[in-house]
Order: structure tokens, then sequence, then C-alpha cells
């Protein structure tokens, strides 16, 4: 699925600066996600070593494609890395033995401001290739997304 949006386009054309980088190692099948960060952060990444499957997921409140999400692999051996806009959730999936996964995100993080919905959540139904991951605690610990009260998305600004 391609998401479409013309707000994306124009925050394409003026974003921020990206002003943190962080670099994830995770093994197979590790699953990272849905997370998004309040206020919303958008992000570049790019996989340094192995192959993962990434999906994105618009979950801002009042967007016209609130609840739609795409999944891509990225791979180490080929250069290509995927901007998450802000506002929008992110995960990935493990697929090659292990990934190192650069991050860059144009306003720190902050642990306060995390959130994020269940990687398994039906009303998104993203296909991970597996139905066991292996999970952080604080990634089983995640809400559906219709547990998540409406204050707590990031909010459109088509």
């Amino acid at each position: 699925m391609q998401i479409s949006d013309p707000a994306l386009t124009r925050e394409l054309q003026n974003g921020r600066p990206f002003v943190q980088t962080n670099v994830s190692f995770s093994q197979r099948m590790v699953l990272r996600g849905m997370h998004w960060q309040y206020p919303p952060q958008a992000k570049l990444i790019r996989v340094l070593e192995g192959e993962i499957l990434d999906a994105i997921a618009d979950v801002r409140k009042g967007s016209p494609t609130f609840g739609e999400h795409l999944t891509i692999e990225l791979r180490s051996d080929q250069p290509i890395s995927l901007y998450i806009p802000a506002g929008y959730a992110h995960g990935f999936c493990v697929i090659s033995s292990h990934a190192r996964v650069l991050y860059q995100c144009d306003i720190p993080y902050e642990p306060l401001g995390q959130r994020g919905f269940r990687w398994n959540d039906p009303d998104f139904d993203i296909r991970w290739g597996t139905d066991f991951p292996r999970l952080s605690e604080k990634d089983t610990e995640l809400p559906l997304l219709s547990q998540i009260k409406r204050s707590e998305f990031p909010i459109f600004m088509g």
C-alpha cells in the first residue's frame, strides 16, 4: 500500500534538520514497535547491516490516511533510506541473522513522550512474516490502538 499525502510532500520540502542519530542492534525475529513520540518526531531510517521488515502507520488524529500503513524490506546491500514523517508510528522486525539500524531524528528522543500500540493490532493487520517475534517487555505491554485516548495521538496539520 502506498500512502499519498499532500502534507507529507510539504513536510519533505520544509522539513527540520536532523539533530540526533541513534544506532540499534537486534537479533533475528526481534520486533521493535509500533512506536511514535510526542511531540511528534520525524525519522530517517537506514539499515547498516542485515535486513529488516519496516512498517509505518499513520496515527495522526484527523488525517485522511489515519489507520493506513505500509511495510518495506530494507537491506544493507541496497542503499535505501526510509523517511518517516512526524506523527507516524514506526516498527521493524529483523529478518536476517542480525541487523544494525541507523535512525536520524529531527527532535531529540524524549522517554516521557514515547507512545505506541501493539505490534499485532488487528486494526492495522501488519504482516510481519512471523506470529512469534521476540519482543521487549515494553513492547509486550503496549495497548491496542482502540485502547489509546484520542489525546495521545498527534494532530494532522494538513
